[in-house]
Protein backbone atom coordinates (compact mmCIF):
# COMPACT_ATOMS: atom_id res chain seq x y z
CA UNK A 1 0.00 0.00 0.00
CA UNK A 2 1.36 3.41 -0.92
CA UNK A 3 2.01 6.08 1.70
CA UNK A 4 -0.97 8.06 0.42
CA UNK A 5 -3.49 5.23 0.95
CA UNK A 6 -3.34 4.07 4.58
CA UNK A 7 -6.55 2.35 5.72
CA UNK A 8 -8.15 2.55 2.26
CA UNK A 9 -7.71 -1.17 1.64
CA UNK A 10 -10.34 -1.51 4.38
CA UNK A 11 -13.18 0.90 3.53
CA UNK A 12 -15.00 0.19 6.80
CA UNK A 13 -11.92 1.17 8.79
CA UNK A 14 -11.58 4.30 6.67
CA UNK A 15 -15.25 5.12 7.29
CA UNK A 16 -14.77 4.81 11.05
CA UNK A 17 -11.86 7.27 10.91
CA UNK A 18 -13.92 9.70 8.84
CA UNK A 19 -16.82 9.36 11.28
CA UNK A 20 -14.57 10.25 14.21
CA UNK A 21 -13.32 13.33 12.34
CA UNK A 22 -16.84 14.40 11.31
CA UNK A 23 -18.11 13.91 14.85
CA UNK A 24 -15.26 16.01 16.27
CA UNK A 25 -15.98 18.78 13.79
CA UNK A 26 -19.67 18.56 14.66
CA UNK A 27 -18.89 19.05 18.34
CA UNK A 28 -16.77 22.09 17.49
CA UNK A 29 -19.68 23.59 15.54
CA UNK A 30 -22.18 22.86 18.31
CA UNK A 31 -19.97 24.56 20.91
CA UNK A 32 -19.40 27.82 19.02
CA UNK A 33 -21.26 30.55 20.90
CA UNK A 34 -21.30 33.29 18.25
CA UNK A 35 -22.49 31.54 15.12
CA UNK A 36 -22.67 34.76 13.12
CA UNK A 37 -19.01 35.63 13.64
CA UNK A 38 -17.26 36.23 10.33
CA UNK A 39 -20.47 35.78 8.33
CA UNK A 40 -20.10 36.76 4.67
CA UNK A 41 -21.79 36.00 1.37
CA UNK A 42 -19.56 34.21 -1.12
CA UNK A 43 -19.65 35.11 -4.85
CA UNK A 44 -22.21 32.36 -5.50
CA UNK A 45 -24.57 33.90 -2.92
CA UNK A 46 -24.10 31.21 -0.27
CA UNK A 47 -23.05 32.17 3.26
CA UNK A 48 -19.82 31.34 5.02
CA UNK A 49 -18.85 31.96 8.64
CA UNK A 50 -15.90 31.63 10.96
CA UNK A 51 -17.48 28.34 12.04
CA UNK A 52 -17.29 26.95 8.49
CA UNK A 53 -13.61 27.85 8.35
CA UNK A 54 -12.82 26.44 11.80
CA UNK A 55 -14.53 23.16 11.00
CA UNK A 56 -12.69 22.91 7.68
CA UNK A 57 -9.31 23.56 9.32
CA UNK A 58 -9.95 20.81 11.86
CA UNK A 59 -10.99 18.33 9.17
CA UNK A 60 -8.04 19.13 6.91
CA UNK A 61 -5.61 18.74 9.82
CA UNK A 62 -7.06 15.35 10.78
CA UNK A 63 -7.14 14.09 7.18
CA UNK A 64 -3.51 15.13 6.65
CA UNK A 65 -2.50 12.90 9.57
CA UNK A 66 -4.75 9.92 8.82
CA UNK A 67 -4.53 9.99 5.01
CA UNK A 68 -1.34 11.83 3.97
CA UNK A 69 -0.84 12.92 0.38
CA UNK A 70 -4.48 12.49 -0.69
CA UNK A 71 -5.81 15.78 -2.14
CA UNK A 72 -8.90 17.38 -0.62
CA UNK A 73 -11.60 19.34 -2.41
CA UNK A 74 -13.27 21.30 0.39
CA UNK A 75 -16.02 23.89 0.03
CA UNK A 76 -14.34 26.80 1.74
CA UNK A 77 -10.68 26.63 0.82
CA UNK A 78 -9.98 24.32 -2.12
CA UNK A 79 -13.17 24.17 -4.19
CA UNK A 80 -11.25 25.16 -7.32
CA UNK A 81 -8.76 22.28 -7.05
CA UNK A 82 -8.92 19.98 -10.07
CA UNK A 83 -8.88 16.54 -8.45
CA UNK A 84 -9.34 13.16 -10.04
CA UNK A 85 -8.64 9.51 -9.25
CA UNK A 86 -8.43 9.44 -5.44
CA UNK A 87 -9.42 12.51 -3.42
CA UNK A 88 -11.61 13.76 -0.57
CA UNK A 89 -14.79 15.81 -0.84
CA UNK A 90 -15.49 17.84 2.30
CA UNK A 91 -18.37 20.06 3.35
CA UNK A 92 -17.36 21.32 6.81
CA UNK A 93 -20.80 22.82 7.47
CA UNK A 94 -23.64 21.74 5.22
CA UNK A 95 -26.66 23.93 5.98
CA UNK A 96 -24.94 27.15 7.03
CA UNK A 97 -28.16 29.18 6.82
CA UNK A 98 -29.86 26.80 9.23
CA UNK A 99 -26.81 26.86 11.48
CA UNK A 100 -27.06 30.65 11.59
CA UNK A 101 -30.77 30.58 12.36
CA UNK A 102 -30.45 27.89 15.01
CA UNK A 103 -33.06 25.73 13.26
CA UNK A 104 -32.45 22.75 11.02
CA UNK A 105 -30.22 19.74 10.67
CA UNK A 106 -26.79 21.10 9.69
CA UNK A 107 -24.17 18.44 9.04
CA UNK A 108 -20.50 17.69 8.48
CA UNK A 109 -19.89 15.65 5.29
CA UNK A 110 -16.67 13.81 4.41
CA UNK A 111 -16.20 11.33 1.57
CA UNK A 112 -13.18 9.78 -0.09
CA UNK A 113 -13.75 9.27 -3.80
CA UNK A 114 -11.97 6.71 -5.98
CA UNK A 115 -12.43 6.84 -9.75
CA UNK A 116 -15.65 8.81 -9.64
CA UNK A 117 -17.54 7.10 -6.82
CA UNK A 118 -17.26 7.29 -3.01
CA UNK A 119 -15.24 4.58 -1.31
CA UNK A 120 -15.89 5.56 2.31
CA UNK A 121 -17.87 8.38 3.91
CA UNK A 122 -19.31 9.89 7.06
CA UNK A 123 -22.06 12.38 7.89
CA UNK A 124 -22.38 13.85 11.39
CA UNK A 125 -25.60 15.68 12.32
CA UNK A 126 -25.15 17.33 15.72
CA UNK A 127 -28.75 18.55 16.04
CA UNK A 128 -29.98 14.96 15.67
CA UNK A 129 -27.22 13.61 17.91
CA UNK A 130 -26.29 11.05 15.26
CA UNK A 131 -23.47 10.14 12.91
CA UNK A 132 -23.65 7.84 9.88
CA UNK A 133 -20.75 6.12 8.14
CA UNK A 134 -20.29 3.74 5.25
CA UNK A 135 -17.51 1.70 3.75
CA UNK A 136 -18.78 -1.64 2.50
CA UNK A 137 -21.87 -1.30 4.72
CA UNK A 138 -23.85 1.56 6.23
CA UNK A 139 -23.91 2.11 9.97
CA UNK A 140 -25.14 4.77 12.40
CA UNK A 141 -24.27 5.72 15.96
CA UNK A 142 -25.34 8.24 18.58
CA UNK A 143 -23.04 11.19 19.13
CA UNK A 144 -21.69 11.06 22.66
CA UNK A 145 -21.30 14.18 24.80
CA UNK A 146 -17.54 14.21 24.20
CA UNK A 147 -18.05 14.33 20.43
CA UNK A 148 -17.24 10.70 19.69
CA UNK A 149 -19.48 8.10 18.02
CA UNK A 150 -21.25 5.69 20.34
CA UNK A 151 -22.07 2.06 19.56
CA UNK A 152 -22.55 1.39 15.86
CA UNK A 153 -25.53 -0.41 14.35
CA UNK A 154 -26.11 -1.36 10.75
CA UNK A 155 -28.83 0.57 8.91
CA UNK A 156 -30.96 -0.47 5.94
CA UNK A 157 -33.56 1.20 3.76
CA UNK A 158 -37.21 0.23 4.09
CA UNK A 159 -39.89 -0.81 1.64
CA UNK A 160 -42.22 2.17 1.00
CA UNK A 161 -45.57 1.96 2.79
CA UNK A 162 -48.45 0.92 0.53
CA UNK A 163 -50.33 4.13 1.35
CA UNK A 164 -47.59 6.34 -0.09
CA UNK A 165 -44.03 7.57 0.22
CA UNK A 166 -42.52 9.93 2.78
CA UNK A 167 -40.60 12.56 0.81
CA UNK A 168 -37.85 14.69 2.30
CA UNK A 169 -37.20 18.16 0.95
CA UNK A 170 -34.97 21.11 1.68
CA UNK A 171 -36.04 23.71 4.24
CA UNK A 172 -34.67 26.58 2.15
CA UNK A 173 -34.06 25.42 -1.42
CA UNK A 174 -37.35 24.40 -2.98
CA UNK A 175 -37.83 24.84 -6.71
CA UNK A 176 -40.75 24.41 -9.15
CA UNK A 177 -39.14 21.55 -11.08
CA UNK A 178 -38.72 19.50 -7.91
CA UNK A 179 -42.34 20.15 -6.95
CA UNK A 180 -43.55 19.09 -10.41
CA UNK A 181 -41.48 15.93 -10.22
CA UNK A 182 -42.86 14.99 -6.79
CA UNK A 183 -46.43 15.75 -7.86
CA UNK A 184 -46.29 12.81 -10.28
CA UNK A 185 -45.24 10.35 -7.56
CA UNK A 186 -47.19 8.47 -4.85
CA UNK A 187 -46.11 10.82 -2.05
CA UNK A 188 -48.29 10.69 1.04
CA UNK A 189 -46.32 13.13 3.19
CA UNK A 190 -43.50 15.65 2.76
CA UNK A 191 -41.08 16.62 5.53
CA UNK A 192 -38.58 19.49 5.47
CA UNK A 193 -35.08 18.43 6.50
CA UNK A 194 -31.80 20.31 6.08
CA UNK A 195 -28.44 19.17 4.72
CA UNK A 196 -27.19 15.67 3.92
CA UNK A 197 -29.27 14.36 6.82
CA UNK A 198 -31.91 13.62 4.17
CA UNK A 199 -29.83 10.85 2.59
CA UNK A 200 -29.09 9.37 5.99
CA UNK A 201 -32.70 9.31 7.18
CA UNK A 202 -33.67 7.41 4.03
CA UNK A 203 -30.74 5.06 4.67
CA UNK A 204 -32.05 4.42 8.18
CA UNK A 205 -35.52 3.50 6.89
CA UNK A 206 -37.18 6.69 8.15
CA UNK A 207 -38.23 8.09 4.77
CA UNK A 208 -38.41 7.02 1.13
CA UNK A 209 -37.38 9.70 -1.37
CA UNK A 210 -35.49 12.96 -1.80
CA UNK A 211 -35.62 14.74 -5.15
CA UNK A 212 -33.43 17.73 -5.92
CA UNK A 213 -33.64 19.56 -9.24
CA UNK A 214 -32.03 22.78 -8.04
CA UNK A 215 -28.28 23.32 -7.83
CA UNK A 216 -26.11 21.29 -5.45
CA UNK A 217 -22.39 20.69 -5.22
CA UNK A 218 -20.54 17.40 -5.03
CA UNK A 219 -19.43 18.01 -1.43
CA UNK A 220 -23.12 18.39 -0.51
CA UNK A 221 -24.00 14.90 -1.70
CA UNK A 222 -21.06 12.48 -1.95
CA UNK A 223 -21.02 11.35 1.68
CA UNK A 224 -24.79 10.99 1.98
CA UNK A 225 -24.92 9.27 -1.40
CA UNK A 226 -22.49 6.58 -0.21
CA UNK A 227 -24.32 6.03 3.09
CA UNK A 228 -27.63 5.60 1.28
CA UNK A 229 -26.21 3.40 -1.48
CA UNK A 230 -24.54 1.06 1.03
CA UNK A 231 -27.80 0.88 2.98
CA UNK A 232 -29.50 -0.55 -0.12
CA UNK A 233 -30.79 2.65 -1.73
CA UNK A 234 -29.64 4.67 -4.72
CA UNK A 235 -28.81 8.21 -5.82
CA UNK A 236 -29.19 8.66 -9.55
CA UNK A 237 -29.20 11.45 -12.11
CA UNK A 238 -31.50 12.10 -15.09
CA UNK A 239 -29.92 9.20 -17.00
CA UNK A 240 -30.84 6.74 -14.24
CA UNK A 241 -27.19 6.14 -13.38
CA UNK A 242 -25.33 6.74 -10.13
CA UNK A 243 -23.89 10.22 -9.74
CA UNK A 244 -20.22 10.61 -10.65
CA UNK A 245 -17.83 12.72 -8.57
CA UNK A 246 -14.74 14.68 -9.48
CA UNK A 247 -16.33 16.66 -12.30
CA UNK A 248 -13.99 19.63 -12.04
CA UNK A 249 -14.99 20.72 -15.55
CA UNK A 250 -18.50 21.35 -14.15
CA UNK A 251 -17.14 23.22 -11.15
CA UNK A 252 -18.14 20.20 -9.04
CA UNK A 253 -21.80 20.98 -9.66
CA UNK A 254 -24.26 18.07 -9.66
CA UNK A 255 -27.07 17.39 -12.08
CA UNK A 256 -30.61 16.92 -10.79
CA UNK A 257 -30.88 13.71 -8.81
CA UNK A 258 -33.22 11.44 -6.89
CA UNK A 259 -32.30 9.61 -3.69
CA UNK A 260 -34.46 6.52 -3.21
CA UNK A 261 -34.82 3.89 -0.55
CA UNK A 262 -36.18 1.49 -3.18
CA UNK A 263 -33.97 1.65 -6.30
CA UNK A 264 -36.46 -0.46 -8.26
CA UNK A 265 -38.75 2.61 -8.42
CA UNK A 266 -36.23 4.90 -10.13
CA UNK A 267 -37.97 4.62 -13.52
CA UNK A 268 -41.02 6.34 -12.03
CA UNK A 269 -39.05 9.55 -11.37
CA UNK A 270 -38.75 11.90 -14.35
CA UNK A 271 -35.87 14.27 -13.65
CA UNK A 272 -35.12 17.25 -15.88
CA UNK A 273 -32.06 16.94 -18.07
CA UNK A 274 -29.11 19.17 -17.40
Amino acid sequence: MSRGRPHLADPDRAAAILAAIAAEAGLLLAQIADRKAGAVLKPDGTPSTAADLASERLILDRLAVAFPDIPVVAEEGSASLAASGLFFLVDPLDGTRDYLSGAGEYSVNIAVVADGRPLAAAVAVPTLGRVWAAGTRAVAAPLEADGTPGPWREVRVRDPAPDGWVALGSRRHGDPETERCLARLPVARSVAVSSAAKFCLIASGEADIYVRCGPTMEWDTAAGDHVLTRAGGSVTGPDGRALRYGRAERGYRNTAFVALGDPSRVAEVALPLG
